[in-house]
Parts: C-alpha cells; structure tokens; sequence
C-alpha cells in the first residue's frame, strides 16, 4: 500500500507521508536510512527487509518498562544490592545481520555481561549482541514480538528472553537452547522473580 503525497500545512506531515509512500516489500528491502528518516516521535524498527514504525509506548508499557529498569539497573548495572556485572539499558537499537539481511530492532529492554561490552561507544547503536533482552507486550507490539522479534533474537544467538505482560501482570523467561526457546518459567502476580 502506497501512501499519497500531499502538501499539509502541518509541520513533518509531507516527510510522514513520502516516508509512508516509499515501496515495502518487492521493491526494496528497508535499510538504516529508513530509520534515520522515520517521522519524529515514533520507533522506527526493520525486520525482515521491511520497516516497522511504532509510536512511543503508552503509559502502562513505559510503567512497566520503567519499574524493570530500575528493578534490574540498581543490583546487576551498578552492583548496588547485587552482583553487578550488567549494563542494562532501555530502549538501544541493535543491528542484527543474517541471512534475512539486516535487522534493526529496539528491545525494550537489553542487557550485556560487562566483560562482552565493558563501555559504551559513541555510537548511536549497537552491534554486540545483548545477552538477555527484555520485551514488554502492547496490544500494538504483541504478535511481532511474540513473532518474527523472537525468530530474529534465536538466530541472533540471544541467550535469554523476558516477556512481560503488564495488562496480565505476568512474566515469561526463556533460556535458547539448540536453536528454540526452552520455557522456564510463567509468573504472575506478586511472585519474586529469580530467574536467569
């Protein structure tokens, strides 16, 4: 589908509309300029060779979101109240190259071994591989994350997944094992979380 190019008296509503018009799939597979030129305000993803545009997360996915950074940044990213060991961050755009192309997601989420990325560059993304990423379920994001985002991170050879259901209050952790999601646990509620 095509989008139509119109003059808008509205600031950026001419470059959404040519960003929208541009071709998705046949044509031409998605690229980081894509995302460089993806409208203000939203988050622009590629997988696959085609381009994703999410808007920023409504206010129970940015509470989540939140509440786990700062429950796992403070013991693993800083070693207060725990190991340390971690940088955790919220929201980094990662590169992931395969057979598919290149992928660019943003994890809500995404944690590193510090001894497999011991500071951070000036770079706007990342190209290590996180260890253990994080996705916080939106009725908007759901079936790519549940989809072709867990295809891309056990290709990607990621370690372990979270997902996190705020409307549930649920959460689900998966170790990667021979190439699939081997399911460790479904939480819910209240229940303390120790997991991997």
């Amino acid at each position: 589908m095509r989008a139509q190019i119109q003059a808008s008296p509205q600031p950026g509503a001419r470059k959404l509309a040519v960003f929208l018009a541009r071709p998705r799939n046949g044509c031409r597979q998605a690229a980081y300029q894509d995302v460089l030129d993806a409208p203000e305000g939203k988050v622009a993803e590629v997988m696959r060779g085609r381009l994703y545009l999410m808007p920023r997360p409504a206010q129970l996915h940015a509470t989540a979101g939140a509440h786990l950074l700062i429950g796992l940044g403070a013991p693993f990213g800083t070693g207060r109240g725990g190991p340390g060991g971690w940088r955790i961050l919220y929201e980094p755009e990662v590169h992931f190259g395969d057979a598919h192309g290149e992928n660019i997601l943003v994890p809500d989420l995404a944690g590193w071994r510090l001894e497999r990325m011991p500071a951070p560059s000036q770079a706007a993304y990342f190209t290590v591989m996180p260890d253990w990423v994080c996705e916080v379920l939106s009725p908007s994001t759901r079936r790519r994350d549940l989809g072709v985002k867990r295809d891309i991170y056990v290709r990607a050879g990621i370690p372990h997944l979270w997902l996190v259901d705020p409307a549930a209050k649920s959460l689900e952790t998966f170790a990667l094992e021979k190439g699939e999601w081997r399911p460790l646990a479904q939480l819910a509620g209240d229940a303390d979380v120790c997991q991997p």
